[in-house]
């Protein structure tokens, strides 16, 4: 699910963003009206995907499918922070980083638990409804992909957006394939084993995350020292 620091020209107009008169290139920090109404379209396009997929994994029973659900969820809550922290303070925007790290952290347990579960239970998924669900949601991605593209390459905040983005439509071409994989095998075991895939790779990314913002957290702070410091050498001068 990442977050650099903001520059004070990060104001101007977008067609300035690779550099704003400063006299150094500045990243992208997404503070301008029309990136905000295009993030505001990707929210709202992972909301509505995420309503009509949650339906359809609980019909078909699917762990990847579950997973692919999940995942469009936890992504218009976090574009949402994405959206709320531009322009913020470091501080925040790693703070951000965090809850985003651990809502991945919180699908990948439910998507492991899913998967037992179905594994229990030995009942086959609907392949026909995996693929159907997980191209209806790739269309959903490469919709938003779409208008995200002219941004992918932004600061960090602005950048994850996009590579969740892409891996996302990436992830939904792998779960109709699943679902392809079950209808030709008659088993159970593909969807299974890609939930879990699935789950690992949530984890992994909810630890890169979380590593990062600690790492930014740290930094800001240092900083903070530095100024107390200086303020304190100052004030005796």
């Amino acid at each position: 699910m990442q977050k650099v620091g903001m520059s004070s020209c990060s104001t101007q107009s977008e067609k300035d963003k690779a550099g704003c008169g400063c006299g150094h290139a500045v990243a992208f920090d997404g503070a301008t009206p029309a990136y905000r109404r295009t993030l505001g379209w990707v929210i709202a396009i992972n909301a509505g995907a995420f309503a009509v997929i949650a339906i359809g994994s609980i019909v078909a029973a699917s762990a990847s499918l579950a997973a692919n659900t999940l995942d469009f969820l936890a992504d218009a809550a976090t574009y949402g922070l994405s959206l709320w922290v531009i322009g913020r303070s470091a501080r925040l925007r790693a703070g951000a980083a965090l809850i985003k790290s651990a809502s991945l952290a919180v699908m990948a347990v439910a998507i492991l638990g899913f998967a037992a579960w179905r594994a229990l239970l030995g009942a086959m998924p609907d392949g026909g409804a995996i693929s159907g669900l997980a191209l209806l949601g790739a269309a959903a991605n490469l919709a938003a992909a779409l208008l995200l593209v002219r941004y992918r390459k932004g600061d960090a905040n602005v950048r994850s957006v996009w590579l969740c983005t892409r891996n996302d439509l990436i992830q939904c071409v792998v779960v109709a394939a699943t679902g392809l994989a079950v209808i030709l095998t008659g088993s159970r075991w593909p969807d299974l084993v890609v939930g879990v895939l699935l789950a690992a790779v949530f984890l992994r990314s909810s630890w890169q995350i979380a590593w990062q913002a600690r790492a930014e957290l740290a930094d800001e702070r240092a900083r903070r020292d530095e100024v107390a410091d200086f303020n304190s050498v100052a004030s005796q001068l």
